[in-house]
């Protein structure tokens, strides 16, 4: 086998394994610790597709600037206290929910693909950054502008929530 094959399984098992200590380890600071492997590894198997720009964005937007974010808010926040059973019992109910969903739509992407309408990949120029820019831009417009408007909402309504109250 070449090498790549085995770069790939190990990123792989890289992967999976550090994805599920993130949602198995307690301590929160550690599960993002344990996200940060993750999307290292994601990244890598961008590298093995010879999507290079990809992965580079892929780390400075996912590990350099959300997890700095999530670990910063995770250790300003007080998650030492208790909270109610009925918070957790919503939370549960609310994680499942989005895990059927989850599970719905890759079922849906795997059977488009078992049919011939998934994507094919004979072009030697997928990770260029012409390339994505043309099909981001041309194709991807709307859902683009509509992820850029959600964004931005989010962060005026993360400063409003950050807001003392006078």
């Amino acid at each position: 086998m070449p090498l790549t094959t085995y770069l790939f399984l190990f990123l792989a098992v890289v992967s999976v394994l550090s994805a599920l200590m993130v949602i198995l380890t307690r301590n929160a600071v550690y599960s993002v610790l344990y996200l940060i492997v993750t999307f290292f590894s994601i990244a890598g198997h961008y590298f093995l597709l010879k999507a290079e720009f990809l992965a580079v964005v892929h780390i400075i937007v996912y590990t350099g600037a959300i997890m700095v974010l999530f670990l910063y808010i995770i250790m300003m926040m007080n998650l030492n206290k208790d909270s109610d059973e009925r918070r957790k019992n919503i939370h549960a109910i609310l994680i499942g929910l989005s895990a059927g969903i989850l599970l719905l739509s890759m079922v849906y992407a795997v059977k488009g693909a078992e049919n011939g309408m998934g994507l094919s990949v004979n072009n030697s120029d997928v990770g260029s950054i012409e390339v994505l820019g043309k099909v981001l831009f041309q194709q991807y417009m709307l859902p683009f502008e509509v992820a850029s408007v959600l964004f931005l909402s989010a962060m005026v309504g993360a400063v409003f929530l950050s807001k003392k109250k006078l």
